[in-house]
């Protein structure tokens, strides 16, 4: 079956196979560089390697560093339309209602202003019973820190929601609740 004849054929094609993808990538190396410089030993040390192309990218403060721009909320809440806070209120009412029955959250009906968790039979977390105690009241500004970042304003809290961004958005929904006594 095998004879010296065939096994020499058989290595014969697979040294030829090497051979040939050897002098391939010989000559792909040749026509193709990867990296910078050219040949062999490095040895460039200091120089700058020039780039095909570059994307300017504004400088930014370090982000221990960097002061937050501040937001005259008091002119947004003046500008505030109920209106376009009910579309907000669209987020909320999946665990909040206006209609003084407590759901997954507790009812937002004369929230502005109103104490903190102080809706009578309403189980509050501990992290929000804790955070009554440094803001008993929700005031316009706290109501728009909360708005903005549940649970950047009280760590632990059960609320699941992410926040709203914008801040008008956000003085646009306290104006709706505000209208919703």
């Amino acid at each position: 079956m095998f004879n010296t004849m065939t096994l020499t054929k058989a290595a014969g094609a697979l040294i030829g196979a090497l051979l040939f993808l050897m002098l391939a990538n010989w000559a792909a190396s040749g026509l193709f560089s990867v990296g910078h410089g050219g040949g062999h030993g490095g040895g460039h040390g200091d120089e700058e390697i020039a780039q095909a192309y570059t994307i300017p990218v504004p400088e930014t403060a370090e982000a221990g560093g960097a002061e937050e721009e501040q937001i005259d909320f008091a002119a947004l809440m003046a500008s505030a339309d109920a209106a376009a806070g009910e579309k907000e209120w669209a987020k909320c009412r999946s665990c909040h209602a206006l209609d003084g029955k407590d759901g997954t959250g507790p009812h937002l009906n004369g929230v502005v202003n109103r104490a903190t968790a102080s809706v009578a039979g309403f189980g509050y977390s501990s992290a929000m019973t804790e955070h009554a105690a440094e803001f008993p009241t929700w005031d316009y500004d706290h109501l728009q820190a909360f708005l903005e970042n549940p649970r950047g304003v009280v760590s632990g809290t059960a609320m699941s929601f992410a926040g709203i961004r914008d801040p008008q958005a956000r003085a646009n929904l306290i104006a709706y609740l505000e209208s919703n006594p």
